[in-house]
């Protein structure tokens, strides 16, 4: 049985999210308000404070910000079959009440590129490991837009947080 702040939160969380076949007409509903739009993309197992300071330093970038979420396929098929942790529907819940976060989707490929195609991003955020040349910079060049590259916090990583749980469970 559900109450009613869990209805509430059903029908807010819904607010912030875009379905992946919808994406392409709000965009271009955004783009045409003159917003301009910064992407950012990852699978955000185990949100950490990491994931918090890309998240809002992505926020900074433009008018709004949209992440997509990798599905919980995505994740099996480039990290590994025993991940995601949280599934997809509770990471973007978790995602969609972040106040600077304006809107949540997600993809199924191992890649966001096509997700960045439809999109156009004015800006793209992405960790400074992945460098300049990331997978995702020719589509976010072609589409007239920039990479912007965020240092990561040392030893936040949810692989990192996986291993000292399991270090302490184990003594």
């Amino acid at each position: 049985m559900t109450t009613i702040c869990q209805q509430k939160w059903a029908t807010t969380f819904k607010k912030k999210l875009i379905l992946p076949e919808e994406l392409a007409l709000k965009v271009s509903q955004l783009k045409k308000e003159g917003k301009a739009i910064v992407t950012l993309n990852g699978s955000f197992d185990l949100l950490h404070a990491g994931h918090l300071q890309m998240i809002y330093e992505a926020s900074l970038q433009g008018d709004l910000l949209i992440v997509a979420l990798n599905s919980d396929c995505s994740i099996q098929a480039y990290k590994s079959p025993l991940r995601p942790i949280i599934t997809l529907e509770h990471r973007l819940q978790m995602m969609a009440a972040l106040e600077f976060v304006h809107f949540v989707t997600w993809f199924k490929e191992t890649t966001p590129c096509k997700i960045l195609e439809v999109i156009q991003p004015a800006v793209h955020v992405n960790g400074a490991e992945y460098g300049q040349n990331c997978v995702e910079a020719g589509i976010v060049k072609k589409g007239g837009g920039r990479l912007h590259l965020v240092q990561l916090l040392p030893s936040l990583s949810t692989s990192a947080i996986i291993k000292k749980i399991q270090e302490q469970a184990r003594n």
